[in-house]
């Protein structure tokens, strides 16, 4: 079974972020993701996984005004000394909470456009090699137009271009179920393909990105080929619950078996 760990963005919203962390290891997870951590302190995070006895699977770098609508700022060519000041923020945070893995959104601009694709690249590249420093991967993460329409990177194929040919190390792919099964179907076999530069994987159902196992999917068979692939990273269970989030957490005790 590969190890889960649970969204705190949006996951256990029943209550405050803190208290998340709590919540989230009383059911049974050993880690935690989540969108952003900005608005709080590195060392409470760092004090809460502690405390709980959790590990940080995975955050994203800065997106610029989430609120106002900016889904990253690689993309954006005229914000660049913005971008590098966001990921000596993430590096930061990650060094102090003590987390593994970066993901770096693209933002939303048109992929066709020459300008925003050198934006891009050398935006991640910039940042996987400043990560690299302090032994951190980076992710990049197709996306699909539905629920985020004009986002630069929605094409699984194309991600996997631009890792190939920047081949930097710890530059891997973000491999969400959802997002694949959206944008191109086919997800064993995308699994399979990409397994080599995979870096981290997170699930939901399609098409309501609700609870694993609540979709037009076999998320189960997905995670036995996971296992039968030898992925052994986190699963991040970006996913919300149709409910409350403890009454739906019945497919976590059937993906055990």
């Amino acid at each position: 079974m590969p190890k889960f760990a649970a969204n705190l963005s949006m996951m256990f919203a029943e209550v405050g972020f803190v208290e998340r962390f709590a919540a989230a290891r009383a059911n049974g997870f050993s880690a935690v993701e989540f969108l952003f951590p900005y608005e709080h302190d590195p060392a409470v995070i760092r004090d809460l996984l502690q405390q709980h006895g959790l590990q940080q699977a995975l955050f994203n770098m800065p997106p610029g005004n989430w609120a106002a609508g900016e889904r990253g700022l690689a993309s954006l060519p005229e914000r660049g000394e913005e971008f590098r000041a966001s990921v000596a923020i993430a590096l930061r945070y990650a060094k102090i909470i003590g987390c593994p893995t970066l993901h770096l959104m693209a933002g939303l601009a048109d992929p066709r456009d020459a300008k925003a694709s050198d934006s891009y690249r050398a935006a991640v590249a910039y940042a996987a090699e400043e990560c690299g420093k302090e032994g951190i991967t980076v992710t990049i993460e197709p996306i699909n137009g539905r629920d985020m329409p004009g986002y630069f990177l929605d094409d699984f194929n194309r991600a996997a271009e631009i890792i190939a040919a920047l081949n930097l190390p710890n530059l891997k792919l973000q491999f969400d179920i959802y997002h694949r099964q959206i944008i191109h179907g086919d997800v064993l076999t995308g699994l399979q393909t990409f397994l080599p530069i995979i870096g981290h994987v997170q699930v939901a159902s399609v098409p309501k990105r609700n609870e694993p196992g609540t979709g037009e999917l076999d998320d189960f068979c997905v995670f036995r080929r996971l296992d039968e692939l030898g992925y052994e990273s986190y699963v991040g269970c970006e996913y919300r619950p149709a409910a409350e989030t403890e009454a739906g957490l019945g497919w976590l005790a059937r993906a055990q078996v």
